[in-house]
């Protein structure tokens, strides 16, 4: 219970990464053809609008992973009071954001964009803590 309550910060901000990109990799998983429909159309004017099928897989690689080592890190955190899977996870998390923060600003998404900045300061945040 120590360990819980000395790393409550920490554990909090990889809750809200755990929940924030299993949750978006299991929708792409769910809704593949939806997702890549959509992304297409997005992207169409866009550098990338020929690799929407491959850069979204990589994306989905990239969130399952942040997502996973997010919630193993939380559990590192409560049995042993510090969590190297946690750090991997928020240095993923945040490459991750930066990967889509890209996307959104090629595709001229400016207002997604400043969503993603949303995700990405606690992220960072949790990135610096856990240096």
């Amino acid at each position: 219970m120590n360990n819980l309550l000395a790393n409550a910060t920490e554990i909090l901000l990889l809750a809200f990464l755990t929940i924030t990109f299993l949750q978006s990799g299991i929708d792409k998983l769910m809704d593949w053809k939806g997702n890549l429909s959509w992304l297409t159309g997005h992207f169409s004017k866009s550098i990338f609008k020929g690799t929407v099928p491959v850069l979204l897989s990589i994306v989905l690689v990239l969130e399952m992973l942040s997502g996973i080592f997010s919630g193993v890190g939380i559990f590192e955190f409560a049995v042993d009071g510090e969590s190297m899977f946690g750090f991997y996870g928020a240095v993923l998390s945040a490459v991750t954001l930066l990967m889509l923060l890209l996307g959104q600003r090629v595709a001229k998404d400016y207002v997604g964009a400043q969503t993603i900045v949303v995700y990405l300061i606690p992220t960072v945040f949790l990135v610096y803590l856990m240096q």
